[in-house]
């Protein structure tokens, strides 16, 4: 049996759970002081108790599962963790030395645990998630995979070979969803203001969105030549296509990423 431990039982750790509780082989727990959260996590099969150090006793796998705030006050207070046991952390911004520091010298341990970072996004919550993933160099081959299964239990998992591209897959895919969901705002509030009903405005949009994603996951195709394959010349397509041109849509992207990448690199600099 592999143990694998949340820290913190919000969303992200809840949704990992709901994938892994479905693999025999897989033992988990949570430890958490709020009750209704701990409540949660029980009703998913999770064995929870309130001290941390309780939960990541023996554990294979510790998930870190708390707001960056409070992530490197919560690690010093994890007197329990041992040098063999994987620490995963899904705390956006946080590096691996500040994590590892947090841990160095924190109750008898006189080094810091093999370390994967890890920048799932919301999707997670319906297992449609995509996990950007960095390991430190003390992970071991059996641990990777284990860091593995354990995200790709929500989603898709991809690894980096430099710790600095998990800005760019922050930028990406981290924060990724809110780009589409403000298009989706975008689209429905046209929608209405070209008189559709607001329920019809929705479901058109969001479908179209279900829609094309698919189609760009599975057409074969990439989007530019999707793209080209409904923009008939002089058409409607073509129209609102050349309006978007015309507002450098694509170039205020490329400016969003970054600024979302640059967002990140201060992150770290804060939490070091």
């Amino acid at each position: 049996m592999t143990t694998v431990t949340f820290v913190g039982g919000g969303n992200m750790a809840r949704a990992l759970a709901s994938g892994l509780r479905e693999d025999p082989a897989m033992t988990l727990r949570a430890g958490d002081p709020d009750a209704a959260q701990r409540e949660a996590l029980t009703a998913l099969g999770v064995t929870t108790c309130t001290s941390n150090d309780e939960a990541v006793a023996g554990a294979d796998a510790i998930v870190l599962a708390v707001k960056p705030q409070i992530l490197l006050p919560v690690i010093r207070d994890l007197a329990a963790v041992r040098p063999q046991q994987l620490v995963i952390s899904i705390a956006a911004g946080v590096p691996v030395a500040a994590i590892r520091a947090g841990f160095e010298g924190t109750g008898e341990r006189a080094e810091a645990p093999p370390i994967v970072r890890a920048m799932p996004n919301t999707p997670a919550l319906l297992r449609q998630g995509i996990t950007g993933l960095y390991a430190s160099r003390a992970v071991s081959p059996a641990q990777h995979d284990l860091a593995a299964a354990v995200l790709g239990a929500v989603g898709k998992v991809h690894w980096v070979q430099e710790e600095s591209l998990l800005d760019a897959v922050t930028a990406v895919s981290g924060s990724g969803p809110a780009y589409f969901f403000y298009l989706l705002e975008a689209m429905i509030s046209a929608g209405i203001e070209l008189g559709l009903e607001p329920a019809l405005a929705h479901d058109l949009a969001t479908e179209t969105a279900l829609g094309a994603a698919r189609m760009a996951r599975e057409a074969g195709e990439d989007p530019g030549t999707l793209r080209r394959n409904v923009t008939s010349p002089g058409g409607t397509t073509e129209a609102a296509i050349n309006t978007m041109d015309q507002g450098k849509v694509a170039q205020v992207m490329h400016q969003a990423l970054a600024s979302a990448a640059a967002r990140a690199q201060e992150m770290a600099k804060e939490f070091s």
